[in-house]
Parts: C-alpha cells; structure tokens; sequence
C-alpha cells in the first residue's frame, strides 16, 4: 500500500470538516505524512463566523498535540475561490497532496445532500484518492 507524503484536507470550520480533520491528523500520526489544511474564501468569506484564521495556529497545535504529531507536519492554507477548486488545486503544486480529506457536510450551499455538495463534486473531480469522512465517526 502507498504511504502518503501530504495530507490535504478540506476545512470550513463546521464540525463535520474538524471531525476529517482529526481523522487526516490521526493517519499523519500513523504514516509520517504533512497535513494541510485547505480554507478556500469566496465572495460571501465576510459571513462566515465558525473559521478564524488567526485562531488556527493554536488549534492545529492542540490537535497535533492529542494525536502526538509535532506540529511542524501541519499547515494551512487559505486561497480564494469556491471549497471544491482550491481542495482540487491541493494535488498541485506547491501543496502536492496525494490524498485529499473531506467530511461528508459542511456548509455547502446545497443542504440536503447525503455527502454535501463539495464533498460530492470532490469525489467526481479529483486525480488524486479522496476520503470522505462521515461525520459520525469514532475517533480514538
């Protein structure tokens, strides 16, 4: 089986997007891999209330911290467009991710859906292999 080297793993503050993020810090943990944390802004960015970005910082080194990962393997990136194109853009340089991570809802613009919109139209695009993260998975 194929070690992965970067972790790439879609975040938008609701808990189902922490709950992958847990999940892709835990298989770092396991593997050795980097994690990247992907925030994509868009036009409606100024509404958003669950992401903060200068409280990332200290909630990544909290989660590497409970999974026992220094905190040098994960990073984040904030880039401009809609959540499924700058994940997709994650498998490119400069982030070069050979697995992308989503959860299963966010806060998508079609509710309703059984994986969310974004985790959805991951799964169709992506080059690379994608994990999509139920939101009710046990986390030890």
């Amino acid at each position: 089986m194929k070690s992965f080297r970067t972790i790439a793993v879609g975040f938008d503050g609701s808990d189902d997007s922490e709950i992958a993020l847990r999940w892709a810090v835990r298989l770092a943990a396991d593997t050795g891999a980097e994690v990247v944390v992907v925030h994509a802004t868009g036009m409606l960015e100024h509404l958003d209330t669950h992401f903060s970005a200068d409280k990332m910082p200290t909630a990544l080194a909290t989660i590497a911290g409970e999974y026992g990962v220094d905190v040098q393997r994960l990073h984040w990136i904030v880039d401009n467009g809609d959540a499924c194109s700058v994940l997709l853009r994650a498998s490119e340089p400069p982030v070069n991710a050979d697995l992308l991570v989503v959860g299963s809802r966010g806060h998508g613009k079609r509710p309703g859906l059984l994986l969310g919109s974004t985790s959805l139209e991951v799964t169709q695009h992506a080059t690379t292999p994608v994990v999509v993260v139920p939101s009710n998975v046990a986390l030890h």
